[in-house]
């Protein structure tokens, strides 16, 4: 009769961890798939962040080819190699250059050739062709800046 008695509580704590087992792994399985559904649910996040990061971007060079000049995030709101109020002289030349007026080499030095493509710019922008960039020269020639335009 122990025998017995101990025969059926060794079964029942048999049958007990099984159980337990069972759950434990049942319990397991459940995290795992939660997980994997969360992960699922991250990946899409991340892909629709990643399409809405490549529309802003086809965006912002539409905003740049119309505006003219590139933006540069970089640096406290300045503008790539944009002057602030007076163009140096590889500027200008570049400007020239990019308008379609042969202002020689640019080599940043104001020559007779540079001078007369000048004289040329504003002649053709209805300006005072007095051969120096001022205000006014340069209002209209900075927008040659950073775009070939002939």
């Amino acid at each position: 009769m122990v025998r017995k008695g101990l025969f059926l509580a060794f079964l029942s704590v048999l049958v007990i961890s099984l159980a337990g087992c069972a759950t434990g792994r049942k319990q397991g399985e459940m995290e795992v798939q939660g997980l994997k559904n969360q992960i699922s649910v991250l990946e899409a996040q991340i892909q629709s962040k990643d399409e809405e990061i490549n529309s802003l971007r086809g965006e912002l060079c539409k905003m740049q080819a119309e505006n003219e000049a590139p933006m540069n995030f970089a640096g406290k709101g300045k503008m790539g190699s944009e002057p602030k109020s007076r163009p140096n002289v590889k500027q200008i030349q570049t400007a020239l250059r990019n308008a379609g007026y042969n202002p020689g080499e640019i080599d940043g030095k104001m020559g007779a050739q540079t001078t007369e493509a000048i004289k040329a710019f504003q002649s053709a922008s209805n300006l005072p062709a007095d051969g120096k960039v001022g205000k006014n020269t340069w209002a209209v020639l900075r927008s040659y800046l950073h775009k070939k335009i002939k």
